[in-house]
C-alpha cells in the first residue's frame, strides 16, 4: 500500500460508515458520532506516521468539546509505538483487533458462482429488517442501518427468499475504491453461500462504474468471514486496533 492508497481508504471508510459529523485536522480524520459503530467515532490518521507532539491532547479536547468519549483507530505499525505508549501511560485499552483487506473486484466478482445478489440505490424495510433480526443486536443494527443509509452513492444488496431479505450488505464507491460494509446473513441461513453473493452483487456494480479495486474490514476472529474473503481474492494489508479512552 502506498501511501495515497491508505489515505484513500481511510476517506473512503468514513464515506461509507457516514459519521454525523467529519473535521480534518492536521492529517487526522475525526469523526463524530453517537451510534454503536466504532469507525464513525474514531480518530484515524491518514498516513501512517509518528504523530505530532500533543495530538492526543489536542484531539482530546475537540471529542470532549462535543461530549464524546475519545476512541483512536490505530494502525498495528512501528511508527505508531510512540502514541501507543503514551495512550497507555493515559490508561486507554486497545482492543477489537480488525483486519484491512483489498481485492481486485475481478475476483471479488467470481466469489459466487450463482445469480448476484440485487442492489438497489436506497435502502428499503426488508433490507433494514435483517439488521434487527434474531441474533443481532438490535441497537447496533438500527446504528448501522442509519449510519450506513446516510452515505452518497452507495448500493444495498440483497438476496431474497419469499420476500424476505435473509444475506444483505452495502457497498460504496469513493475515492478509486469499492467498499464492503455491513455484510449480514439471517441465521437459518448461513452455509448456503449467500454472502458470496451479496459480494458478486457489490462488485458488479463496482464494474459497471469502473472501478477495479475493492477493500473491507473484519474482525480478524471472524473466522467464516475471513474464510469467505479469501476466497473472493481478498487479502489483509495493515491491521489495527481501537484505543479507548478510559
Amino acid at each position: 500500500m502506498t501511501p495515497s492508497d491508505i489515505e484513500s481508504i481511510e476517506r473512503a471508510t468514513l464515506a461509507a460508515v457516514s459519521p454525523e459529523a467529519v473535521e480534518e485536522f492536521q492529517g487526522w480524520m475525526l469523526p463524530y458520532d453517537s451510534g454503536t459503530v466504532s469507525r464513525a467515532h474514531s480518530a484515524v490518521p491518514l498516513r501512517h506516521v509518528p504523530a505530532g507532539e500533543g495530538m492526543v491532547d489536542q484531539i482530546e479536547a475537540r471529542y470532549r468539546a462535543r461530549g464524546l468519549r475519545t476512541v483512536f483507530r490505530l494502525a498495528n505499525e512501528a511508527c505508531f509505538d510512540g502514541l501507543r505508549q503514551e495512550l497507555a501511560r493515559r490508561g486507554y485499552q486497545a482492543g477489537k483487533p480488525v483486519l484491512v483487506q483489498v481485492a481486485p473486484v475481478q475476483a471479488m466478482r467470481a466469489a459466487s458462482a450463482a445469480a448476484p445478489a440485487e442492489t438497489a440505490d436506497v435502502p428499503d424495510a426488508a433490507w433494514a429488517a435483517l439488521f434487527l433480526a434474531e441474533g443481532f443486536d438490535p441497537v447496533d443494527g438500527a446504528s448501522r442501518v442509519k449510519a450506513l443509509s446516510r452515505a452518497r452513492g452507495s448500493v444495498y444488496a440483497s438476496v431474497r427468499e419469499n420476500g424476505k431479505t435473509v444475506a444483505a450488505g452495502a457497498g460504496a464507491f469513493s475515492h478509486g475504491w469499492s467498499s464492503v460494509h455491513g455484510m449480514r446473513t439471517d441465521q437459518a441461513f448461513r452455509g448456503r453461500g449467500l454472502a458470496g453473493r451479496v459480494l458478486a452483487g457489490i462488485a458488479a456494480v463496482a464494474e459497471q462504474r469502473g472501478i477495479a479495486r475493492a477493500f473491507l474490514q473484519v474482525e480478524d476472529v471472524n473466522t467464516p468471514a475471513l474464510a469467505l474473503y479469501r476466497r473472493a481474492g481478498f487479502e489483509t494489508v495493515w491491521s489495527y486496533d481501537y484505543w479507548r479512552q478510559p
